[in-house]
């Protein structure tokens, strides 16, 4: 929880990220945006496929903040499982990672106990990684974040680590959500990066889950930072409740991206395929507020016809059709 103290916070006015761009014979035509995409029940396995397929390396030589989903300690998709974590920690060492450090903000659980009941603490002696607590640290560890044309009533303030880091890379799941978000996947999974509480004792979270604007909050919390790699676990899938616990169906797939906008719209097809609720299943998958909002944002991919899904079995191409089927209905 942050205290509140007479104490400066850096201002970030009008952030914005603008998406990549090429010029081919004098149009501009924005670029394609990869997710791999494999079928494995065997989720460690899964992620070093996943990644592998993905065949993109931002990790060598930098320093890596990690973001899981630490919503809570339930088993996964509840919250991202252990084995996938270590897998995923394995292989960005293998990649060349200077260095990894795990921060993360539970809620509405206690973090530390969260982490503790999850063995996240043993797992970093045993693999020599750093953990960061977004709920201890002090004030000065947050800066404030006011994107242009925001639907937050003053900003929000957003975990320095992850806002100054050399390279980010983040695991999350496959789940509806039934508070508001509709569906919490990647960009819903920036919420733990943002404190509880503000200076004055007001919460962000209260904030977020009373605003009419949900969604567009949602979003608007991932322009402070930018991934380099995302890490999508759908082994096993929410179809309805979550985020901590709801309905489960085995889906068997893994996707990876460095694209938030893609591999989100990838997984809301993939629970649309599995059978899903209404607020999943309703208007097309880039009318969906957390997607049109990210859209409008340049935080990646603006249409369907962007994603390029990659495949490596017979299995997963067949998957991958009835996918951008669904993106473009």
């Amino acid at each position: 929880m942050l205290q509140k103290k007479d104490t400066k916070i850096r201002d970030v006015f009008n952030f914005t990220q603008i998406k990549v761009i090429k010029s081919i014979d004098n149009f501009l035509v924005s670029t394609m945006s990869k997710v791999s995409l494999v079928i494995n029940q065997n989720r460690e396995v899964a992620t070093v496929q996943a990644i592998d397929l993905f065949g993109e390396n931002k990790v060598e030589g930098k320093n890596v903040v990690l973001k899981p989903n630490f919503n809570t300690a339930d088993p996964a998709p509840g919250s991202s499982d252990i084995g996938t974590l270590k897998s995923l920690i394995l292989k960005l060492r293998e990649m060349g990672a200077k260095s990894i450090t795990l921060a993360e903000r539970s809620g509405p659980v206690n973090t530390r106990n969260c982490m503790e009941e999850k063995g996240i603490f043993k797992l970093a002696e045993e693999l020599d990684f750093q953990i960061i607590n977004l709920a201890e640290v002090e004030v000065e560890e947050y800066v404030h974040i006011r994107p242009k044309n925001n639907y937050w009533k003053d900003g929000f303030l957003f975990a320095k680590i992850y806002h100054e880091a050399e390279c980010i890379v983040e695991t999350c799941c496959l789940k509806t959500h039934q508070y508001g978000g509709h569906f919490t996947l990647s960009l819903k999974n920036a919420v733990g990066l943002v404190p509880k509480r503000d200076l004055n004792g007001n919460t962000y979270m209260r904030e977020l889950h009373s605003s009419p604007n949900t969604l567009k909050l949602i979003a608007e919390i991932n322009s402070a930072f930018s991934p380099d790699l995302i890490v999508l676990d759908g082994v096993t899938a929410f179809v309805d409740g979550g985020p901590a616990i709801g309905t489960r169906k085995e889906a068997n797939v893994t996707l990876a991206s460095r694209d938030r906008i893609a591999i989100d719209a990838v997984g809301v097809a993939i629970l649309r395929i599995l059978g899903t609720t209404t607020e999943v299943n309703r208007a097309s998958i880039f009318d969906q507020e957390q997607i049109a909002r990210a859209v409008e944002l340049n935080l990646g991919v603006a249409t369907p016809s962007e994603i390029e899904l990659i495949t490596d079995s017979k299995e997963a191409e067949k998957l991958a059709e009835q996918i951008m089927k669904k993106l473009q209905e």
